[in-house]
């Protein structure tokens, strides 16, 4: 006869059992299975390879293109050119990702993946390629529209991006380095994302490894629909780090149709320059809470001038909702079509106060952005520094009576050092000795030649008053395309 505290336990043991094998097999059932999903919309991706540099054009009287006969007879005879150079070939580069929206072969990917090219080629999962034509191209939200002559294409399913959640499964296929039709999976980390250089996009940022030659690939949800376009990674190496962004494919359809329709984008603009209110501004505004967009200048007779809106605004709401952040500001006034008019909420002295504007066309770099409305000329990165800056045309430096400095266009993620877009390096200090700054090639050999170890400053023109910036001297982590 079993003891009764035996019988106790080995029942205790089963049921313990019991329970864990049922909890491993509900844990299992809840992760999401790829294969099928992988499978049936693997034929709908393509790889997109550009042909760039030179093709069919002759170098010093060498012939440059491989197709030429007469190609191959120098390459034998004449290995190198005269003066030391080879003849130039074109470069044919597999840069990306995309996918076919519609059965008679309009495609979609990134604008910087077809950025320059002479031939686009578009390959598809059954090896067939095809030559492809650039229907149009928008660098401010980074969606091309291609099309290939070809008919009952598989095309991919169209998601709701406003109906992702954080926390969501995803998945991307593309040719990460090369590799056609890679599969990888993650969830969605945030939506709404805004980044420095970015003003036109609310990005999806996800956790799903996207490397180079994944950028314009589709990422899909669990349902096999596409619900954005990858685009980009935020990466101290140049490869995955774990957080990637994607154009809600939303906003992206809207951007091809008008590809489509009419080759270009309009985009509206305020002509305003913003910038995030901080707690301590809000306070010092009379705000009850930080948020909405401090306008620190209006373009003269510009969309936003002509509507009263002034210096020291705080745009609170637009066109019926509610500017959270600085960055909402630039999307909502770049998704409005030109000549609509719309309603601005602001903060002035203490009262609220609603204003008309009729919205502008975006034609140069004078729109609703949190970058200075005017911008020079010349623009270039320091990447020691983590900024873009760019020279001062001859009228800017006229009216702001000055006879040197560059202008800060923009501040890249990462970096250290405290700048501003608008402000005016004026002169850089270091082992007691100050130079002027009068053109953006001499501020960044000035910055190279920086040893890090002696300290050195930059005196900086910030809303007419003059101020010294430390320089932290480090490398940044910088958003790349992809």
């Amino acid at each position: 006869m079993t003891h009764p505290f035996k019988r106790f336990l080995q029942i205790s043991f089963l049921c313990f059992t019991l329970s864990a094998a049922s909890l491993v097999q509900a844990q299992s059932r809840g992760l999401p299975d790829f294969v099928e999903l992988a499978e049936k919309q693997s034929p709908s991706v393509v790889n997109i390879s550009t042909v760039q540099n030179g093709r069919g054009k002759a170098v010093n009287g060498f012939p440059a293109d491989p197709n030429d006969p007469a190609f191959e007879i120098f390459r034998r005879f004449f290995p190198q050119a005269p003066g030391g150079m080879q003849p130039q070939q074109p470069e044919n580069r597999s840069l990306g990702s995309g996918f076919i929206i519609s059965a008679d072969g309009y495609v979609m990917t990134n604008a910087h993946v077809i950025e320059g090219a002479d031939e686009v080629t578009v390959k598809l999962l059954d090896k067939r390629e095809f030559r492809a034509k650039v229907v149009g191209a928008d660098k401010r939200t980074d969606v091309a529209l291609l099309k290939i002559e070809a008919n009952g294409l598989p095309a991919v399913k169209l998601g709701d991006s406003a109906a992702l959640k954080p926390g969501e499964w995803v998945v991307a296929i593309g040719s990460p380095f090369g590799f056609e039709h890679s599969v990888t999976a993650g969830i969605v980390s945030a939506k709404g994302r805004a980044l420095p250089q970015e003003n036109y996009v609310p990005f999806i940022q996800t956790d799903v490894a996207i490397n180079p030659g994944n950028s314009g690939g589709p990422l899909f949800n669990l349902r096999g629909e596409v619900v954005g376009i990858n685009s980009q990674i935020f990466s101290r190496s140049g490869g995955f780090m774990g957080i990637s962004f994607a154009i809600p494919i939303d906003q992206a359809m809207d951007i091809q149709q008008q590809l489509r329709t009419r080759g270009r984008v309009s985009h509206g603009r305020m002509g305003v320059s913003i910038q995030e209110v901080t707690r301590d501004m809000a306070e010092a505004f009379g705000l009850p809470k930080s948020g909405g967009a401090l306008v620190n200048s209006v373009e003269p007779n510009g969309p936003a001038a002509r509507a009263g809106i002034e210096p020291g605004d705080v745009i609170l709401r637009f066109d019926g909702k509610p500017v959270t952040v600085s960055s909402d500001l630039p999307r909502m006034v770049g998704a409005m079509k030109p000549g609509t008019k719309a309603q601005a909420e602001v903060w002035r002295k203490g009262q609220l106060r609603t204003v008309t504007v009729t919205i502008g066309e975006f034609q140069d770099d004078k729109v609703a952005s949190n970058k200075p409305a005017a911008r020079g000329v010349g623009e270039a990165t320091n990447s020691r520094l983590g900024i873009a800056v760019s020279d001062l045309s001859p009228e800017q430096k006229q009216q702001m009576r000055l006879n040197a400095g560059i202008l800060v266009v923009d501040i890249r993620p990462g970096s250290r050092v405290d700048l501003r877009p608008g402000d005016i390096i004026l002169a850089i200090t270091a082992k007691g000795d100050t130079q002027d700054i009068r053109s953006v090639q001499q501020f960044n050999q000035l910055i190279a030649q920086l040893d890090g170890k002696a300290p050195a400053t930059l005196l900086i023109r910030r809303s007419n008053v003059q101020i010294f910036v430390p320089i932290p001297l480090s490398q940044p982590a910088q958003p790349s395309l992809r």
